[in-house]
């Protein structure tokens, strides 16, 4: 099983929470606050944090592993939120489970990536971030994050960074996984099945969700689908977590 992080109310109404690539649930611990009544349960995903690190790293088994977390949390049906990666994963989820879902907050899923920018992203990959010390991966992550998220960079740094065997510092993620997930993100887009009550939250200043696939959501979902679209950057969570609570509590 997954490795998992909970927050908020221990007691409140379970949201399923999925990262995106290269993340980890430590990343849904600032949207609690925002959620009175629910608890986030934020898995690390395969290759990510402290979850395995073991092949394959494919949209359906990274669903498999997520029925396992619901099996052992005992939900018959969740609610779950997914960002970038997640969100695509979360797709995948429904489609091969539809049972299981509730409904589906989608933050700007990564999808259909054009396939010579996936193959450069790929090889960026190969080549992965390390530091010399905390220090110097706080200042990449607080350069590369949205000033919302300024006040967040400790957590990250405390939940996500490691110290290898040559005494630099890495972020908790395989390389590998990265590299084959690229290929898995140029795969067509999909939608959810038919019946499932789907909210599609689109980044204006990302290009993650590719053209038409609202639409593609609405023609397949009809009634059952919501449309966002926020003025933010791709961490919609993390730069927009009022607004993306009142989306996933459906008081927006």
């Amino acid at each position: 099983m997954l490795h998992l992080h909970r927050f908020g109310d221990d007691n409140g109404r379970p949201l399923i929470a999925l990262h995106g690539l290269t993340g980890h649930g430590g990343r849904w611990r600032s949207l609690a606050g925002h959620l009175p009544g629910h608890q986030i349960i934020a898995p690390d995903l395969r290759g990510h944090g402290h979850s395995t690190t073991h092949a394959p790293w494919t949209f359906e088994q990274h669903a498999e592993d997520v029925v396992d977390v619901l099996d052992h949390l005992g939900l018959t049906r969740a609610t779950v939120v997914g960002h970038s990666l997640g969100a695509t994963v979360a797709v995948h989820l429904a489609r091969r489970h539809p049972g299981r879902i509730e409904r589906l907050v989608l933050l700007d899923p990564g999808m259909a990536l054009p396939p010579a920018l996936a193959e450069e992203r790929a090889g960026d990959a190969l080549t992965p971030p390390v530091f010399d010390n905390p220090a110097d991966a706080a200042g990449e992550r607080a350069r590369t994050w949205p000033a919302e998220a300024a006040t967040l960079v400790d957590d990250e740094i405390r939940d996500h960074l490691r110290q290898g065997a040559d005494g630099r510092w890495h972020w908790r993620y395989s390389p590998p996984m990265v590299v084959a997930t690229y290929s898995e993100l140029a795969r067509p887009a999909v939608t959810p099945p038919a019946g499932t009550r789907t909210t599609l939250v689109v980044a204006l200043r990302s290009q993650a969700v590719p053209a038409g696939y609202a639409e593609l959501c609405r023609e397949t979902l009809h009634d059952d689908f919501t449309l966002a679209e926020l003025d933010c950057g791709h961490q919609v969570h993390l730069e927009r977590p009022t607004r993306t609570a009142a989306l996933i509590s459906g008081t927006a």
